[in-house]
C-alpha cells in the first residue's frame, strides 16, 4: 500500500505542475485545445484518493486515549533493572564456573544453579515489568473481524501501554546485555567439543599394566572366579571409582567364538573379557547383559546400554550391532597371573566415553 500511495502522490503532483505550467503560459491562443474536463475529475480523483490513504495511518497522537493513564513508576523500572543485571550476573557465573574447573572435576550443581537462578531471575523482571509499568486493557468481547479501525485501535493500545516507562532505553540495554548472558553461557559447553579447552584428564586412564581388577569393595578377582554367562563390574586397585575410565564389564565367553580383531588374541585369557563400562554413545553405562536364549533373534551375548539400547558384540571386540553409538567399546587387555588374579595387560584399545575432538586417538 506504500508503494500505490508513492505512485498516486507521484501522479497528482505531475498533473498539478502541468496545469501550472499551462496557467503561466498566459491565454491560450486561439485554436488550441483547452483541458477537458475529464482531466480534471481524473485529477482530483487521485488526489482525493491520496488524502484518503493517509487518513487511513495510524494516527496515536492525535487520538482520543484507549488506555487510562499511568503514574511513572521508576522503582519497579530500578527493580527490573536490578533483576536483570543479577540475571546477567548469574549467566556469567555459568561461563566463570565451566572454566574455572578441570573437565573432570565440574560442580554440575553450581551449573545447574547459575542457570535456574538467571532465568528465574529473568521472569521475575518480566513479571514485575508487566504487573508494575504495563498499563492493561481487559477486553471481554469476542475478537473482530479483520477492520482498519480496530487495528488502529490495537496499534494505540500497544503505544499506551508503555506510556508509564522513563528509561525505556536503558531498560532495552539490560534486557540486551542479560540477553546476550545467557546465550553465550549456553554456547560455553559447546567449547568442551573443540580443542580449545583442556581436555587432556579425558586422554589419561588409570589402568597400567599389571593393575589388578577389583570389585566395588576392592577385593582383588580371580580368573576362575569369572563364570560363563554372568555379568562382572570391575575397577583399577586402588584408583578412584569415579573416574571415568576406571570401570570395567567383565563377561567369560566361548574361547572358540571370540572373533577379536587382528593383535588382540592375547588379550582374552580363558575366553575373559573386558570393556569399558562407559557407552559410546552418550556416557551411559553399561547395565545389561544379553544372554542368547532364541538363536535365531540373538546369536550371541551381547553388552547392552540401557539408555538408548546400544548394543556390543563382545565377541568381537565391542563393535557396534545396534542401537545410535559409533563406534566399539574400548578394550582393555588382560592377562592372569601367577597367583590367578585378574591383571591389566596394558591400556584400553581407544578413547573412553563419548566422541569429542580427539577421541580417535590413543589414550594416555
Amino acid at each position: 500500500m506504500t508503494r500505490l500511495r508513492k505512485w498516486v502522490l507521484a501522479l497528482a503532483t505531475l498533473w498539478i505542475g502541468r496545469r501550472r505550467r499551462a496557467g503561466d503560459q498566459g491565454p491560450a491562443e486561439l485554436g488550441s485545445p483547452a483541458p477537458s474536463r475529464a482531466k480534471t475529475a481524473v485529477g482530483l480523483l487521485l488526489v482525493l484518493l491520496a488524502r484518503r490513504r493517509r487518513r487511513d495511518r495510524p494516527v496515536v497522537g492525535d487520538a482520543e486515549r484507549i488506555v487510562a493513564p499511568g503514574p511513572p513508576d521508576r522503582g519497579a523500572e530500578t527493580v527490573v533493572l536490578v533483576l536483570l543485571a543479577l540475571a546477567a550476573l548469574a549467566a556469567i557465573g555459568f561461563i566463570v564456573a565451566y572454566a574455572s574447573f578441570s573437565v573432570v572435576h565440574l560442580p554440575d550443581e553450581l551449573l545447574g544453579l547459575s542457570l535456574g537462578l538467571c532465568c528465574i531471575l529473568i521472569g521475575a523482571a518480566f513479571t514485575v515489568l508487566a504487573k508494575r509499568l504495563v498499563v492493561t486493557e481487559e477486553l471481554e468481547d469476542d475478537y473482530p473481524d479483520e477492520h482498519p479501525q480496530a487495528q488502529r485501535e490495537v496499534a494505540q493500545i500497544i503505544h499506551e501501554s508503555g506510556d508509564r516507562i522513563t528509561r525505556k532505553r536503558l531498560l532495552l540495554g539490560a534486557g540486551t546485555a542479560t540477553a546476550a548472558a545467557l546465550g553465550a553461557a549456553a554456547l560455553t559447553p559447546a567449547l568442551s567439543l573443540g580443542p580449545v579447552w583442556y581436555t587432556e584428564p579425558l586422554d589419561r586412564t588409570p589402568w597400567r599394566r599389571g593393575t589388578r581388577l577389583v570389585d566395588e569393595a576392592g577385593t582383588p578377582i580371580h580368573a576362575a572366579d569369572i563364570l560363563t554367562g554372568s555379568f562382572y563390574t570391575a575397577f583399577p586397585e586402588g584408583a578412584d571409582k569415579e573416574d571415568i575410565a576406571a570401570p570395567l564389564v567383565v563377561v567369560r565367553l566361548d574361547a572358540r567364538a571370540l572373533r577379536l580383531p587382528r593383535g588382540r588374541r592375547t588379550w582374552a585369557p580363558g575366553g575373559i573379557v573386558a570393556y569399558s563400562k562407559i557407552c559410546t554413545h552418550a556416557g551411559c553405562a553399561i547395565a545389561l547383559y544379553r544372554k542368547p536364549t532364541f538363536p535365531v533373534l540373538e546369536p550371541g551375548p551381547a553388552l547392552v546400554c540401557p539408555c538408548h539400547y546400544s548394543t556390543f558384540d563382545p565377541a568381537s571386540g565391542g563393535t557396534v550391532v545396534y542401537g545410535p553409538a559409533g563406534r566399539p567399546l574400548p578394550q582393555l587387555p588382560l592377562m592372569v597371573g601367577r597367583d590367578g588374579w585378574l591383571r591389566a595387560a596394558g591400556n584400553f584399545s581407544a578413547r573412553v566415553g563419548p566422541s569429542w575432538w580427539n577421541v580417535r586417538e590413543t589414550p594416555t
